[in-house]
């Protein structure tokens, strides 16, 4: 399995976000797009999962061009996207948010077993590094085929982190995720990396060589 950008354009009124981005993510696997803010990073990940409309160029999948392909389709299709912000429904419980997902959610709890005691607590208020962990279960539960996430440990303590980036790596399914420079946790794992710098793809090859 593979999602793919081909020469993707992506315009916020006058401005171009994205200038002809071409990058592929296989799978089972993880890809790492690094960036600092502004990079384009996080509109990559928006343009692969349809929440924002390309100006030009084609979004691939499996092969087949789902560029006009709206994001509720693609998600029903298996693709899951975790934002940076709002990845949660902070009016309803850690319970309602998973069960949203699956009635069965002990898989989530297997993950991150801190979590049970916050089950019957809103969403919105719990810390922000809890609520990545929430958002993170909803993914894990979703047994998507295509997995995006928007800084997936912002807010997460170290052990937590690296914890994150094992499951994350563990999926059976094409995992990209957006960062600001690779993970202490992924240095030495096999993952594909794509550099981006004001909307342009800088650096693609393996993770290991990004620093």
């Amino acid at each position: 399995m593979t999602i793919a950008l081909r020469h993707a354009r992506v315009r916020y009124g006058p401005l171009e976000a994205l200038h002809g981005v071409t990058l592929t993510a296989p799978g089972p696997g993880l890809t790492i797009l690094l960036g600092r803010n502004g990079s384009g990073r996080t509109t990559a990940l928006r343009a692969l999962a349809g929440t924002v409309p390309l100006s030009g160029g084609a979004v691939l999948w499996d092969g087949a061009d789902v560029t006009r392909t709206p994001a509720h389709e693609r998600a029903r299709r298996g693709l899951c996207l975790v934002p940076e912000r709002q990845a949660v429904f902070g009016s309803l419980t850690v319970r309602e948010n998973l069960e949203l997902t699956t009635p069965s959610y002990a898989p989530a709890l297997d993950a991150y077993p801190q979590l049970a005691p916050l089950l019957p607590r809103r969403a919105g208020t719990l810390s922000g590094g809890e609520q990545r962990m929430l958002a993170l279960s909803r993914a894990l539960l979703s047994r998507a085929r295509v997995v995006l996430v928007d800084e997936p440990t912002q807010g997460m303590s170290p052990a937590v982190a690296a914890h994150t980036y094992d499951l994350l790596a563990g999926l059976h399914a094409c995992v990209v995720i957006a960062e600001q420079r690779v993970p202490p946790a992924l240095r030495g794992r096999a993952a594909l990396g794509y550099e981006l710098r004001r909307g342009a793809v800088v650096f693609a090859g393996e993770a290991a060589e990004l620093r």
